[in-house]
């Protein structure tokens, strides 16, 4: 068993001077501009185009893209910075960021081949179409494998056949990047990726998914029927999708892990703001031991969880292995938010079970967490499969 350390001579806990720059901007803009509205959002459950429209402006929706393209050309930490900023008022607007950027123009970053990326990035990074990204079905989630959408190749086409469902972006996205069946018999290096286009005859969309949390990120089921394929969108070589599939993962657990961090700061922030204004037995509730002890152990727990998600993300910018350190960052980072957020409902007694607060969104928002980019059961599969490596 080996497990990688850092030497502590190797460590350095100061951001950047730009990093720093690209936080204070971004949490500027959500203190101004996303706090203010985040429960009425909730509540209507709406996508928010203008928040977007607001983000694309400030090349947040293309950050990490390369720059020839119109992208940031940022560090991954950086990045992670600034979905924590998001995340920690509107889970589901730093969502929106991070699949779109991870997930699905991130895929075409990674895999695609020049013309496609000149082609599609920089209508993504602009943010003149947002991205959706197509990988689980009714009847298969972390099983990959078991999908049963299909690509058939006749011709110079592809005709693709099938749904995905859960998927971001599903009703608001113009360009998806769907994994499909190319070679049945070969199961996960039989799947291969296209790039389907919103307008596309035989493609369409399900209602908006009823959910417990994250109410205005857009989620709907796909459906393919008999959808025309130009060859030329097949991303990545043929046989390829599931593979390249799990790097942009890696990529995209980092992003998870940092709207986790959100929430987690969040639901410290507002449970120190009301323990020192909430009164009971004659002084504020915070001065008590038991609130206090809640309040440390969130505190402990961000700060453990930004060290593993800075870690993972300084290890993508590095070049190096960084599939265990994405896995235990979102992992942990997503479990404890989770807790941080049930803690803060607590410190907040029935007034936490009410949407007057914030924290009972916090809680719903967090559980996803947990789920997507791959279960918390997937990420210690992951993590010990790599310990186990000899």
């Amino acid at each position: 068993m080996s497990v990688e350390t850092l030497s502590p001579t190797k460590l350095n806990f100061d951001l950047t001077e730009d990093q720093d720059m690209i936080r204070e901007s971004v949490k500027d803009f959500a203190e101004r501009h996303v706090a203010p509205t985040v429960m009425e959002r909730d509540e209507k459950k709406e996508f928010p185009h203008d928040l977007v429209k607001q983000l694309a402006e400030m090349n947040l929706m293309g950050m990490v893209h390369d720059e020839k393209y119109g992208g940031g050309g940022i560090d991954t930490v950086s990045y992670a910075l600034a979905l924590e900023e998001l995340g920690r008022w509107d889970a589901s607007l730093a969502l929106t960021v991070a699949s779109h950027t991870s997930l699905g123009s991130g895929h075409i970053a990674i895999a695609g081949n020049e013309a496609q990326k000149e082609k599609y990035l920089p209508r993504l990074v602009s943010g003149e179409v947002v991205a959706g990204w197509g990988l689980t079905e009714p009847g298969s989630g972390s099983d990959a494998s078991g999908m049963k959408t299909n690509a058939v190749k006749k011709g110079d086409k592809w005709i693709l056949n099938g749904s995905k469902i859960f998927i971001t972006q599903g009703s608001v996205g113009g360009v998806h990047v769907i994994l499909a069946k190319t070679d049945p018999n070969k199961g996960a290096k039989g799947i291969s990726a296209f790039i389907v286009e919103a307008d596309m005859p035989g493609f369409s969309h399900g209602p908006k998914l009823h959910k417990l949390g994250m109410n205005s990120s857009d989620t709907t089921e796909l459906y393919f029927e008999d959808v025309e394929l130009p060859a030329d969108n097949l991303l990545g070589e043929e046989g390829m999708g599931f593979i390249d599939t799990m790097k942009v993962l890696d990529g995209g657990r980092i992003g998870i892990g940092a709207i986790s961090l959100g929430i987690i700061r969040g639901s410290l922030e507002e449970s120190l703001k009301y323990s020192e204004e909430r009164a009971q037995f004659g002084k504020p509730i915070g001065q008590n031991q038991a609130i206090q002890w809640k309040m440390v152990d969130m505190y402990n727990d961000y700060e453990a969880a930004r060290l593993l998600v800075h870690k993972a993300a300084w290890l993508k910018d590095q070049g190096r292995n960084f599939t265990r350190a994405a896995s235990t960052a979102k992992l942990y980072s997503s479990e404890r938010a989770t807790k941080a957020a049930l803690e803060a409902i607590q410190i907040h007694g029935g007034y936490g079970y009410t949407k007057e607060y914030h924290v009972e969104r916090f809680l719903r928002d967090a559980k996803l967490l947990e789920i997507g980019e791959g279960t918390s059961e997937v990420q210690r599969m992951i993590i010990a499969r790599d310990l186990q490596r000899k």
